[in-house]
This record gives structure tokens, sequence and C-alpha cells, in this order.
């Protein structure tokens, strides 16, 4: 099964929403294809190639390590480099010079707006695009990705209104992690998903799994069965007869007479 084609993705703008995950293990992604989620992102790396070969019809988007797209060259060499080992499509929060580059290229590239990671240090972690001034800027930069060649853009922890408008303002199809239903997919993070970790769970995220518990109650396991195995050893429990393999007298006799000869 092949995955799908950004014009089978853009057919789809403003009709049934995209499924979208970010995956961190092969198991995810097979686990999360079974399900039916139709787009991943995931990070380029060595895991990469596992992925595909576990979603083959899942279309992935794979984001190179920052700075790794220094410029428009290395941008075009990295971008094909990553779409030999699996990726459909580039995943790229940068400047819009890099992503015209690839885009040119043919390099399916998928942007990224509001809240940024990598660039909180200007904003802090919380919703951006609250303000008038904050939204226009946000209309303007998925202008500008739309200019720049992109097909698709991430807008994350953006007001639902907000996300609402640019949605119906752009031929871009848009990817939406906090910003309600209105998006033209639903995106989400398979850690928050599957509860598997202690740390900070944002306010758009819903567990549906807590593998942290899960994890837990297998590793007491794995200790007690290890320390019941150390306790018959200790006390003759093990092995048993039923483990072991034993021979006859013809055996026995025939080592004591090659020890002689």
């Amino acid at each position: 099964m092949n995955p799908p084609t950004i014009a089978d993705l853009r057919a789809r703008k403003g009709g049934r929403k995209i499924l979208t995950m970010h995956v961190d293990s092969d198991a995810e992604a097979a686990a999360a294809a079974e399900a039916g989620i139709e787009m991943f992102t995931c990070e380029v790396n060595e895991t990469l190639a596992g992925y595909r070969a576990a979603a083959p019809g899942v279309f992935i988007q794979a984001g190179p390590d920052q700075g790794v797209l220094s410029g428009p060259e290395t941008a075009i060499r990295e971008g094909f480099r990553a779409m030999e080992i699996g990726a459909d499509g580039i995943y790229f929060s940068g400047g819009l010079d890099i992503i015209e580059a690839m885009a040119r290229e043919g390099i399916p590239v998928t942007g990224h707006v509001g809240y940024v990671p990598r660039w909180t240090t200007w904003t802090n972690v919380r919703a951006v695009g609250k303000t008038p001034d904050e939204a226009v800027a946000i209309y303007r930069q998925v202008k500008d990705l739309e200019s720049a060649g992109a097909w698709a853009v991430e807008m994350e922890i953006v007001p639902v209104e907000v996300a609402a408008f640019i949605t119906r303002s752009t031929s871009l199809v848009t990817e939406g992690m906090g910003c309600g239903a209105v998006c033209d997919t639903i995106y989400l993070f398979s850690c928050d998903v599957l509860g598997t970790h202690t740390g900070h769970y944002p306010r758009h995220s819903k567990r549906y799994a807590d593998l942290v518990a899960e994890e837990a109650r297998l590793q007491r396991m794995r200790v007690d069965a290890f320390k019941a195995y150390a306790r018959d050893v200790e006390t003759g429990g093990y092995p048993e007869p039923g483990h072991e393999v034993h021979v006859g007298d013809e055996v026995l006799e025939a080592l004591e007479r090659a020890t002689k000869g």
C-alpha cells in the first residue's frame, strides 16, 4: 500500500479531518498505521527507515535537526536524502528562502506557525495569536509560506477563531495542534496519547493510555521473575529433571575408554 500523495491530501482540505501523529518508535508507527492514522511527523535520523517499513501506507513528514538545513543547497541535498530513506516530505520551521529552494525542486515542505518550540524564548510557552497584532502576523506568515511553495503548515496552540479564519483563507493544508477542530488535520504526539512520560501534559493533549504505569507493572514483573529464578537456583528448585538431558551407561563407558586410550 502506497502513502497518499500531496494531491490526495489537498483534495481532502475542508473535508474529513486528516489524522496526524508524531511517533517515536517502529511499534508506535505500526500501531498508528493499523489504527488508521494517515500522516506522521518524526525526525530525520536512523529511525526513519524503520517507521517507513512499519507503516508503508502513511504519509511521513520528517524534520531534520535544527541547523542541518542551513541554506538552500544543504536543504535540497538533505531533503532528497530524507526522502530516499523514507520521508514523503520535509517538516521545517525555518527561513522562507530554504523552503522556496526545496519547493522549487519538488520537495514537499510543511511549515510551522503559532507556538514553535524552538522560538520559545521569544514567546514563552503559551497560545500565540490572542492579540490582533499576533493574529495578523500568523496570517501573514502562512501566506508567506504559501508563496514560498509549502504545501502544508502546522498551526500550534493558535486560538480557534484565528485558526479557522486562516484555514479558510489559505490553500495550504493546515495541521492543527491545540487549535480545536477547525484545521484540516488533527495532530497530537504519541507520547501524550499513550501516556509514556511523567512530564507536563499540554492542555490540548488527551491521554488514552497510561503506558508509564504499565511499564512500571512490567518492570515489577521482571524483577519478581528474576528473584524467583534466583531463589530456585539457591534452593534446588531449578533445574528440575524435566529441564535436563540424560544419557545411558554406554556413553559414559565410551568416555572412560577414551581417557585411557
